[in-house]
């Protein structure tokens, strides 16, 4: 019995215990916005509004008063309407325990694990793996060890799938799932806080914190089941949300609304739709069909299974697995089975939970939704009833996909799956086969991903009694998503099979019929891929028969009853895939500087795994709060002449509409401003690029701020306008260029001339493109301005500079610097997107008396160069300054939380870039020079794009290039303004050097790993390339971490496997790839102020902002350090606290970006506490003479230093010295992936990778950098695709269209050394940065790619089929499944065929 409300009309529901009752609700209010708004528990995180990232996911629980049994799912809080939650509770992260009552062992092992970085989907995730748990135990597997639960490893690793997170590389993650899992080995574990590596396993177990599975949280508190079970009738209706409890109510319903009114009416289940059609009409009612008993039955009976509308996805996929138990026959069991593990990828298990599947076939037929579930019935002769008015008809699902759409009053009530294993299906041969696949390609294995292309295909097989062959006597092929309107049934192909023998020849003739039948519409992307797809699905289902060799009768029967069995093992096309299965991590740690260098947990990981973090977004809004959102441009150089909104379409709840004319006189037009130049807040009268700010309204609630900036009408004129400028050519043909100083022009190395006219072998003029890349930090640009006393303004901003906020806020409002303050405790990531504009001000450095050699030190000092040390983008603080200005022109709190399609289009993301080489070698590998041009578009405005020369040369010198010369153009267009990513400059650099080195082993027919060893650097060469930092000799650790990482990774024995498992694999080739970086580091000054309170405890602040990168942890450390020297053994870690940054309290704190904050930081916290100690050491000795002991406490000495009025607060600036400037890091990586050749799909089998952190501050978190970074360049290798449409407008704009890396695309095995290089006597504390760098290693898999590639390249021509050559061919940059498919042949099949049919 469904309950919704109580008879007072109130909606009744519980959140972590406690009971809710609202006599009136929105029926358009999520259940995200009422716990964010309504509710303390703010665990719950708003991160793309779309279902798609898991960070606001919450535990749905229903009762069952009947059973007396309680249904416990994830659910998607973003997308569930809180009006459908009646009588259910909700549990979040907080509900789970908390730092006061105690926190789940859950949240207990994500900081254990190291598991939580910048904390933003660290909630969502908990919640999932507690569901994880919680159903586990609903099973009747035995009883698990103690501390354990009944999931197993596969569950477990599988229980956070959908779930993205963009700072960890999920590794840890998963140890933290895995952890609970009955069947894990403790031994597969990584490191972690509770044991040590040697300790037993014994130990390791019982030092695991504890789980009681018998003690668990109750999910639905009996409160509520009592009221369930008193309310025997309920009147459900309400003017805005209907609640039919039978069909009949449903028409009653509908027959009260106009069909003109329809588009005023919502029908829903899950509201999961809504995900994917973003919906800005306004409902007035909404018709909720979950109560309605006809659309929720499951029947069963021998013709197989009719599922009613409304039943979940997750439900659908539960009946068919169990329907060995219902007693179907093996081949009905067989259809099955397969349908449900491929609706497993379907999605995520927090969307299938709710999603029901009615809803995805009327959004598939109605609104032509890329279904999975379409075409995977299709194929299987499913029918579907719809009742129109008082009729009811049934159709096939082929009829009901080819009708015109369902009008309003059409409701689709059931599905019927007919069992195949039934006599009336299938010929009652008794030698027949009956086959059935389904397929799907997808940027993500497990789903969570639309494909490319998806199809089932099934037919019936029998051994053909004149040839010897197999004969196809039925055949039924389904193919859709491949950009149609639905799925359709290939009936040329099916009809031209029936009663064929399969024959090569004959397979031949059915593909080509595929490939003219599978035609995407036009505008759809990668069309010859998608076709191709088709193609090569079709061919994995029959290739165990095509490939049979004439036998007798019998013979074949066994062969085509092991047929499954075949395909199974050579494609595993339904398998679901292996997650992350190991990792082993290796550290040293050092006492020297205890507790630095131990690797403690993040401080804080507790708390934001409990939810109890605070984010700016979750500070609560204040009386009479406004919220904002941006209105952009759409066209790339146009003048704007008119802002309306859509007359038809009026906006709700808008207060004002903030421009440039509101700026106040005297203020400027400023979003962003450094040393290169500025960028405007808003558009004044000519748009210069497509996603530039043109207004900022202002409006009751954040939905309806969002909503009225979608519905503003923008009216432009190109009159006496050039063309806009969308290409680096055209910049360049129209001189558009932004100048980059000479002071921060980076140097050219030798005579390139000369050493070109040395070579043996030259390439001219190759040409190499780059894309950008969005930085997707889980928590999207956010800020909340408070006006306050005296023309002040409070602005708590989600920033990695509140410095330079702080600063532009005070120009653009035209009041003095002391009036603005801005605070930032922590920032759900950033990755440099939340920088602010690279450069201090002029008045923000330090002079030095300057020589000619010193003076470009100097600069880099000023402008964080050469290094990413510049990370900037003026998003973030363009989001504050607009919050500020209406805040104070409206006199009221003005707040924004970026909906992640804005956030998406005004980032900018990372430079793209085009290259053009010309490179000169000997016979044996060695370059002798490289010249290089280099268009690197910088957009709209110079932002911090002047130091992307100095970064990219800084990595790309990593090779010994003989002499290197180039020529480097910043290109000004009509693009949004690039920015700082992580790296920025310098992954492009890193990538760079290694594909001209694989162009030159190509060249040469070397193996490239030779050519790479050929040109590292000796020590004499190093000091060439890199004058002022490459340190002493002994520094200089690359060539023994190459040397190392091929020992620890079996780098020779397995380039030796893998070339025996091309030659015996056809369909899938693997490579694998070691490549080295270099980067040099560039550290920046930096202030802290350290105060000791009268009961000892220790507050610091510090310039920098954590961002998860650990940098509160070891400033933390080196405090406890410090101030250790005085006392000596006793433990400070927990009497040290980093508070949040306030600018006006902490002045001079630059930005946190470049990788070196933590370093320069910890310097001068470092110093403060040597201030204090100074200041203490007297008061030390006269109590140890007074008391006749050298044993002091801390306590009693802070007590005796207050009593003498000692001055216990400490500032202090850190300013690094020419000698520790700058410093080279240096890291190595192999890497082996697997491609599969009729898809393009990549699989990363294995990750090895030393990393050299000097003595690591940290060693847990340097790992945590190292892995989260290498992950996120694994998107931007292979899957992330940051598109814009002809204007230059970003159309990647949200989790559909823009794919991070997932737990099922992370690499299988991932091994990671933290190598303690010893004592870096220039260093901070000898240690050495660990956040972007990592980040360069991951094209060790594009490298491995390109080697999977080239021998697949090499196989097809064997075959004797024409083209170019197979080693030199260029893999783009990402190596998406198209690309590498196009590489592999787009027509592979075909020409494997006719191979095959000259070899016969």
């Amino acid at each position: 019995m469904a309950v919704t409300k109580t008879r007072n009309g109130s909606l009744v529901f519980a959140i972590n215990g406690q009971r809710f009752e609202l006599p009136t609700v929105d029926p358009s209010t999520t259940l995200l916005h009422f716990l964010r708004t309504q509710t303390r528990f703010k665990s719950v995180k708003l991160s793309c509004g779309e279902g798609g990232c898991g960070a606001c996911t919450v535990l749905l629980s229903k009762y069952d008063p009947v059973n007396d049994t309680v249904e416990d799912m994830t659910a998607s809080s973003c997308l569930t309407l809180l009006s459908s939650i009646g009588g259910c509770s909700i549990t979040t992260s907080e509900g789970l325990g908390n730092s006061k009552d105690g926190l789940h062992s859950i949240h207990q092992r994500m900081s254990g694990f190291h598991a939580s970085q910048c904390g933003f989907c660290t909630p969502g995730m908990c919640v999932s793996i507690f569901s994880a748990l919680v159903n586990a135990e609903k099973t009747d597997r035995g009883d698990p060890p103690p501390g354990f639960s009944k999931i197993t490893v596969s569950e477990a690793e599988k229980a956070i799938a959908g779930n993205l997170c963009r700072c960890t590389g999920y590794r840890s993650i998963a140890d933290v799932c895995k952890s609970f899992a009955a069947d894990v080995d403790i031994e597969d574990l990584g490191l972690n806080s509770f044991w040590k590596k040697e300790d037993s396993k014994e130990v390791k177990v019982s030092s695991l914190p504890s789980y009681d599975r018998n003690n668990e949280i109750c999910t639905f508190p009996e409160f509520l089941k009592e009221e369930i079970r008193s309310v025997m009738s309920l009147d459900s209706k309400t003017d805005s949300w209907l609640r039919p409890s039978s069909l009949q109510d449903l028409q009653n319903f509908l027959n009260c609304i106009d069909v003109g009114e329809g588009t005023e009416t919502k029908l829903v289940i899950g509201n999961t739709g809504s995900g994917y059609y973003k919906e800005l009409e306004h409902y007035k009612q909404y018709i909720d069909l979950k109560g309605i008993p006809e659309l929720s039955t499951i029947r069963m009976n021998t013709e197989g299974f009719e599922f009613g509308a409304a039943v979940t996805i997750s439900k659908v996929i539960e009946v068919l697995k169990d329907s060995k138990q219902a007693g179907f026959p093996s081949r009905g069991e067989m259809v099955f089975n397969k349908i449900s593990n491929h609706m497993e990828k379907i999605a995520s298990r927090f969307i299938r939970n709710t999603a029901s599947i009615g809803g995805n076939l009327v959004m598939a037929q109605r609104k032509h939704f890329p279904s999975d579930i379409a075409t995977i019935l299709l194929a299987v002769d499913s029918m579907v009833e719809v009742m129109s008015g008082t009729r009811c008809e049934t159709f096939t699902l082929e009829e009901f996909l080819q009708r015109p759409p369902l009008d309003f009053k059409s409701i689709l009530l059931s599905i019927k799956i007919p069992n195949w294993g039934s006599t009336g299906k299938v010929s009652g041969q008794k030698d027949s086969v009956l086959l059935f696949e389904t397929y799907r390609a997808a940027v993500r294995p497990l789903g969570n991903a639309l494909p490319y292309l998806n199809a089932a295909f099934l037919a019936e097989v029998s051994p053909c009694k004149t040839s010897g062959g197999v004969l196809v006597s039925r055949c039924q092929l389904a193919y859709g998503a491949y950009g149609t309107k639905h799925a359709i049934r290939a009936r040329k192909a099916e009809e031209y099979l029936a009663g064929k023998v399969l024959t090569v020849d004959a397979f031949y003739e059915a593909c080509k019929l595929v490939r003219a039948t599978i035609v995407p519409e036009d505008g759809t992307s990668s069309p010859a891929y998608r076709s191709s797809l088709a193609v090569g699905f079709l061919f994995e289902f029959f290739s165990s028969f095509i490939d049979t060799t004439a036998e007798t009768a019998d013979g074949l029967l066994k062969k085509c009853k092991d047929a499954l069995l075949a395909n199974e093992n050579q494609f595993n096309h339904d398998e679901i895939p292996t997650l992350l299965s190991s990792g082993k991590q290796f550290i040293e740690t050092s006492p020297e500087y205890y507790p630095v260098g131990k690797p403690i947990t993040k401080s804080g990981a507790a708390l934001q795994a409990s939810g109890e973090a605070v984010y700016v977004d979750d500070i609560p809004s204040p009386p009479n709060c406004l919220y904002g959102a941006f209105i952009y441009t759409t066209e790339p150089f146009a003048r704007v002449k008119d802002l309306t909104f859509k007359p038809d379409q009026q906006p709700r709840g808008v207060v004002d509409v903030i421009s440039v004319k509101d700026i106040p006189e005297g203020g400027e037009n400023i979003g962003s401003t450094n040393m290169f130049g500025t960028e405007p807040l808003f558009v004044d009268d000519l748009s210069e690029c497509a996603g530039q700010r043109l207004a900022f309204v202002v409006a009751d609630t954040q939905k309806h701020a969002d909503v009225a900036a979608e519905l503003a009408v923008v009216d432009y004129g190109v009159e006496d306008l050039e063309p806009p400028i969308l290409c680096v050519e055209e910049a360049v043909r129209r001189s558009s260029f932004f100048e980059v100083p000479s002071s921060v022009y980076p140097k050219q190395v030798g005579d390139a001339s000369k050493n070109m006219a040395e070579a043996d072998h030259k390439i001219i003029s190759a040409k190499i493109e780059l894309p950008s890349q969005y930085h997707f930090y889980m928590e999207t640009q956010t800020a909340l301005a408070i006006p306050d006393e005296d023309n002040c303004m409070v602005v708590y901003s989600s920033t990695q500079s509140p410095e330079l906020t702080h600063d532009v806020i005070a120009k653009c409002l035209d009041v003095p610097g002391h009036n603005v303050r801005v605070i930032t405790r922590r920032v759900g990531g950033g990755f440099g997107g939340k920088t602010i504009k690279a450069m201090p001000m002029m008045e923000h450095v330090y002079v030095f008396p300057l020589t000619q050699s010193s003076e470009q030190d100097l600069v880099k000092i000023l402008i964080g160069n050469p290094q990413p040390k510049c990370n900037s983008n003026s998003c973030f603080r363009i989001v504050a300054t607009a919050c500020a200005l209406a805040a104070q022109k409206l006199q009221r709190p003005v707040r924004i939380y970026m909906d992640r399609k804005t956030d998406t289009i005004m980032a900018g993301g990372r430079h793209p870039m085009k290259i053009t080489y010309s490179v000169g070698f000997k016979s044996d590998g060695k370059i002798t020079a490289l010249e290089l041009e280099i268009l690197i578009d910088a957009g709209m405005s110079i932002d911090a794009s002047p130091i992307i020369p100095s970064n990219f040369t800084s990595a790309f010198k990593k090779y010994d290039w003989g002499a290197l010369a180039f020529d480097i153009k910043l290109c000004k267009t009509n693009h949004s303004s690039k920015t700082i990513m992580r790296g920025p400059g310098e992954v492009q650099g890193s990538f760079i050097a290694e594909a001209i080195i694989e162009h030159v082993a190509s060249f040469l027919s070397m193996e490239v790993d030779s050519v790479r060893q050929k040109n590292l650097h000796t020590y004499k060469s190093l000091s060439l390339f890199y004058e002022d930092s490459a340190g002493e000799a002994q520094e200089y650790t690359l060539p023994s971490m190459w040397d190392k990482v091929a020992m620890s990774s079996k780098f020779s024995q397995r380039a030796q496997m893998i070339e025996e498992f091309n030659m015996c694999n056809r369909w899938k080739k693997r490579g694998i790839s070691r490549v080295p970086i270099m980067v040099e580091m560039t550290v920046r000054a930096a202030p802290a102020k350290v105060s000791i309170l009268s009961d000892g405890s220790v507050a610091v602040e510090v310039g920098g902002i954590e961002l998860g990168q650990g940098l509160w942890t070891k400033v933390k450390q080196t405090a406890a350090f410090a101030l250790g020297s005085i006392i000596g053994t006793e433990n400070f870690l927990d009497k040290v606290r980093v508070i949040q940054a306030d600018t006006l309290s902490l002045n001079q704190g630059g930005y946190t970006a470049g990788s070196t904050t933590s370093e320069s930081n910890c310097a001068a916290v470092r110093l403060c506490c040597n201030v204090l100690v100074e200041r203490l050491t007297p008061i030390k000795e006269k109590l140890q003479e007074s008391i006749g002991s050298d044993s002091i406490k801390w306590q009693m000495l802070i007590a005796q230093g207050y009593s003498e009025s000692i001055n216990l607060s400490s500032i202090s600036y850190y300013v690094p010295d020419m000698s520790s400037l700058k410093y080279l890091n240096f890291g190595t990586a192999v890497s082996e992936v697997e491609i599969n050749l009729l898809t393009g799909e990549t699989s990363i089998l294995q990750s090895d990778i030393i990393y050299d952190c000097g003595q690591s501050l940290n060693p847990a978190v340097d790992l945590g950098q190292i892995e989260g970074a290498f992950v996120q360049g694994v998107g931007f290798f292979l899957y992330e695709e940051y598109l814009t449409n002809s204007d230059g407008l970003v159309t990647a704009n949200g989790t559909w269209t823009y794919k991070i890396p997932s737990l099922d695309t992370i690499p299988k095995q991932l091994n990671v050394e933290v190598l303690n290089s010893g004592r870096h006597k220039k260093r901070v504390l000898s240690s050495k940065a660990s956040g972007e760098p990592p980040l360069f290693l991951s094209a060790s898999i594009h490298s491995a790619a390109r080697a999977a590639i080239r021998a697949a390249r090499k196989q097809i021509s064997s075959w004797g089929s024409p083209g170019g050559s197979d080693s030199i061919f260029q893999l783009d940059v990402p190596a998406t499944m198209p690309v590498v498919k196009e590489l592999c042949g787009l027509d592979i099949v075909e020409r494997y065929l006719e191979w095959k049919k000259g070899g016969d």
